[in-house]
Parts: C-alpha cells; sequence; structure tokens
C-alpha cells in the first residue's frame, strides 16, 4: 500500500491517479470533498498532519509515502516523518523544489525546504527528493486577466526557466515510489526548454486562436500584488526567485523525465492545449 499526500494539489493529484490506475492506493486528505481521484481501489483517511491519531491510521500497513507539505510554519515535515518511522515505512519519497541544491537560493521558501530535507534525512526512513522547477501550471493565475481583457501581466517577462508539467513531475514520483533503487537519491525534474513569460504568452494566443498581450510588471506592483496574496516573507522569497529566474538561474534542462520515465517531458506548448479551457474567453 503506497500512501499520497497533498492529493488535491498539482502533482498530488495526478500522483494518486496514476496510482489508483494501476492498484490500490490510500490518501490522506485534511478536505475529502474536494479529491478528483475515486474509485474502487481508492481508501481515503481523512485528517491532518498534526492529527497524530489519523496520520497513524493513514500509514497502517502502508510500505512507502508521498509527501507533500505546504505550512512554513507548522512542523509537518517532522510529524510525517516520525509517524512514518514509527509505523515501519519503507520508502519516503518527498516533494522538494530544485532551488535547495543551488547555493546562490536563499530566501524564505527555499531555506523551509532545506531544513524539511535535512528533517527527512534524520528520521531514519528510507527517503528520496523530488525536485521539480516552477510548475507550468503556475500560468493559471493569468487565467483571470486573458479570460477578462486578453492581458498577462507579469515581472521579467524575458527571464527564462526551464518550467515542468505536474504531470511529469508525478510519473517521476511514482516511478521512485514504484521502481527499486530509489532511496536515497535526489532527482532535479524540469521541462524540456527554458521559455519566458513573454513566449508563454504567445503560445496561449496560439492555442487560444486569439491575441493576448503581455505587459511587464514593474517590481513594485509585483510587490503589492503578491503581499495581497502572501504574507511578507513568501511574498519576497518569490521576488527573490524571481531575481534569479531573471539572471539565468532556472534556465537549465535535465533529462530526468525521460531517463524515469522513458517518456520525453512535455514542452509548454502542450500543457497549454490540455488546458485551453482555463484560458477559454467570458
Amino acid at each position: 500500500m503506497i500512501l499520497v499526500t497533498g492529493a488535491t494539489g498539482a502533482v498530488g493529484r495526478e500522483v494518486a491517479g496514476l496510482l489508483a490506475a494501476a492498484g490500490p492506493v490510500r490518501i490522506l486528505a485534511r478536505r475529502p470533498e474536494r479529491l478528483t481521484v475515486r474509485g474502487d481501489g481508492v481508501e481515503v483517511v481523512e485528517g491532518a498532519y498534526g492529527d497524530r491519531p489519523a496520520l497513524d491510521r493513514a500509514l497502517e500497513g502502508v510500505s512507502s509515502v508521498f509527501l507533500v507539505t505546504n505550512s512554513p510554519t507548522d512542523p509537518d515535515d517532522e510529524r510525517v516523518a516520525g509517524a512514518a518511522a514509527a509505523a515501519g515505512v519503507r520508502h519516503l519519497v518527498k516533494l522538494s523544489m530544485m532551488a535547495v541544491e543551488e547555493p546562490g537560493a536563499d530566501d524564505f521558501i527555499t531555506r523551509w525546504q532545506r531544513r524539511n530535507e535535512e528533517t527527512i534525512r534524520a528520521s531514519g526512513v528510507p527517503w528520496t527528493f523530488v525536485r521539480p522547477r516552477t510548475f507550468m501550471s503556475n500560468t493559471l493565475s493569468w487565467a483571470p486577466g486573458i479570460r477578462s481583457t486578453g492581458v498577462v501581466r507579469a515581472l521579467y517577462g524575458d527571464a527564462p526557466v526551464a518550467c515542468v508539467d505536474p504531470r511529469d513531475v508525478a510519473a517521476v514520483a511514482v516511478a521512485a515510489l514504484t521502481g527499486a533503487g530509489h532511496e536515497s537519491r535526489t532527482y532535479a525534474v524540469s521541462g524540456p526548454e527554458a521559455i519566458t513569460a513573454r513566449e508563454q504568452t504567445a503560445q496561449l494566443s496560439r492555442v487560444l486562436g486569439r491575441p493576448l498581450r503581455f505587459e511587464e510588471l514593474g517590481l513594485d506592483a509585483a510587490r503589492t500584488a503578491l503581499l495581497a496574496k502572501y504574507p511578507r516573507p513568501a511574498a519576497e522569497a518569490f521576488l527573490e526567485s524571481a531575481e534569479r529566474q531573471r539572471a539565468g538561474a532556472k534556465a537549465a534542462v535535465v533529462p530526468t523525465v525521460e531517463e524515469l520515465t522513458g517518456c520525453q517531458a512535455r514542452p509548454y506548448r502542450t500543457w497549454a492545449a490540455d488546458h485551453a479551457d482555463a484560458f477559454a474567453a467570458e
């Protein structure tokens, strides 16, 4: 039995779907009503990481865990790793981020993920870290502007990033969960090309069959927009990450998807075509 957490998120939902298509899977969910993966082989345990009895129920008889954590203040990695060790889990595959292996990345979110990895290493549970680059699905945040005005507004329109389809990240995670020899390994995961926000806008325009315009946000406007959605430490971390992207730190392409899955990583134009409905005009 494999336990999946974060199954309502971009990667976790895909991991759960891939595993459910091949056999039984268990999901720990704080809000089960939000799950999209269902079926006879899908077992759901309702609970949060801070609910140790629920966590113990979810881990009973589990051989491997796919772990996604989001809170920079709660010790969720410590909670899951400790409970997994007590339950005799043999493998924990954690969704991390590529920036943790890059010395120039020292923002709030990257430091948090580095600490999480250290916590899991110290737990004694055999581990694998899947470290993706920026998700292509992050551009879904452009959808309201595209639907209403046909305009994309973003910071640093000409900064390249080798963004990755969450479906490919999930495929790598499933390969690690179900294959042999992945313990104590770290897998950086990127898309097949470095692409800028301006180029993504042009590709979306072609997919949608209507003109779109890119408008570059200034730094102050970008900060204001981020602070409207996130606490200041997270907002500043996103801005620091954007500066690294502008300097070219996120443009490198790695072959991990093809090496672990046998399939080429999907380019942004494929992701855009598959999600065109999200950007359809109002």
